[in-house]
């Protein structure tokens, strides 16, 4: 096991050859205090460069100057943690010269990150801090080697006595484990909303979302049997790793499974099917057919008295705002207690930053 503290997490990945960029001295991005961003790329045999940034959706060409590099400058971006690729003769690429790469399973965007003043609750602020801990274990459901990171809430490691909540929080289909540190400044915003009394300090457990590998979202047997084994997985292999190395409490009123995207469809889905195991469960534009949660369904009442938070979101631009419409229907028909959240925004990180900053203080109380 590899512990890494929040102060110290760094992702550092480059899918382009360091070679590529001759010029040591470039920046990119380059932020200024007035928040105008500067991109630079080194490609002087491509015909045409632009960038896409996720602030404001646009492909813009960028210039190639007298150096040979291709610039840009964008006025003034608007704090937060942003996604932007450069269009390299039509091929979408991550920026080389930035280390901060979102992580994807077929990597594509870089990230810009511009804290707020004040700063964003996922801003890193000066509070206590917790940890991120690393793991690589040989699956019993699976028969492989997988991999998944811990939080523990500030102060844990001086603590032995006290039996934290658990959170398993999910990532989405084109992303990985990490994606909610290094993405989602979820360990930050965790340690933000703790230092000001608004969350329950907790440890949160991040598994791999695709034992079997990414699966089209048209290969529906394929999908239905790797949400079977993410269940075993997280049942036979993530939970027993948290519950035999960390001090986490066993009552089922402790546990709470929450996702987003996928991991919402996936936490729906095991945690309606699993009360004996998750009291807290919530979904940020996640999607789950009726057929999968039926128990649940069929016996609103004995639903009603296991889960003490059902929440539900999705942004108004969201192209799961229908099936999430269908879901909300069909809870009220069927009288499940549930909390529903529509919100402005699309089907994007930074949406879901908000979900996980307004959900978070609900648990365990």
């Amino acid at each position: 096991m590899k512990h890494f503290p929040t102060l110290a997490l760094v992702w550092a990945f480059s899918t382009l050859s360091a070679a590529a960029q001759t010029a040591p001295s470039l920046i990119s991005p380059e932020i200024r205090e007035d928040h105008s961003v500067t991109f630079r790329l080194q490609a002087p045999k491509s015909q045409s460069v632009a960038l896409r940034g996720q602030w404001d959706k646009e492909q813009v060409a960028m210039t190639l100057d007298a150096d040979k590099v291709w610039t840009l400058t964008v006025p003034k971006i608007t704090p937060g943690v942003w996604e932007y690729s450069f269009i390299v003769d039509g091929l979408t690429l991550i920026d080389p010269l930035n280390p901060a790469q979102k992580p994807q399973r077929k990597p594509t965007a870089s990230i810009l990150h511009i804290p707020g003043t004040p700063p964003n609750v996922w801003d890193f602020q000066n509070v206590p801090h917790g940890t991120v801990h690393q793991h690589d274990y040989l699956s019993k459901a699976l028969g492989k080697q997988r991999s998944a990171w811990v939080y523990t809430p500030p102060g844990y490691e001086a603590d032995s006595t006290t039996k934290y909540p658990l959170l398993v929080l999910q990532h989405g289909s084109g992303d990985r484990h990490e994606a909610w540190v290094v993405h989602g400044k979820a360990h930050w915003i965790f340690d933000n909303l703790i230092a000001a009394g608004k969350a329950k300090p907790m440890v949160v457990l991040m598994l791999d979302g695709h034992p079997l590998g990414q699966i089209p979202r048209e290969m529906a047997d394929k999908r239905a049997e790797s949400l079977q084994a993410f269940k075993n997985e997280l049942l036979q292999d993530g939970l027993p790793l948290v519950e035999n190395l960390y001090h986490v409490s066993p009552d089922r009123e402790q546990r709470a499974i929450a996702g987003l995207s996928m991991g919402g469809w996936q936490s729906l889905s095991t945690g309606m099917t699993n009360l004996d195991r998750f009291a807290w469960i919530g979904s940020f534009s996640g999607a789950v057919d009726e057929n999968e949660i039926k128990p649940a369904l069929d016996d609103a009442a004995g639903t009603n008295s296991k889960v003490k938070l059902l929440w539900i979101a999705c942004g108004e631009k969201d192209f799961l705002l229908e099936r999430n419409n269908l879901l909300i229907t069909t809870l009220k028909a069927r009288g499940v207690n549930h909390e529903w959240r529509l919100t402005p925004g699309d089907h994007s990180w930074p949406v879901w930053r908000d979900y996980l900053a307004e959900f978070a203080p609900k648990l365990f109380r």
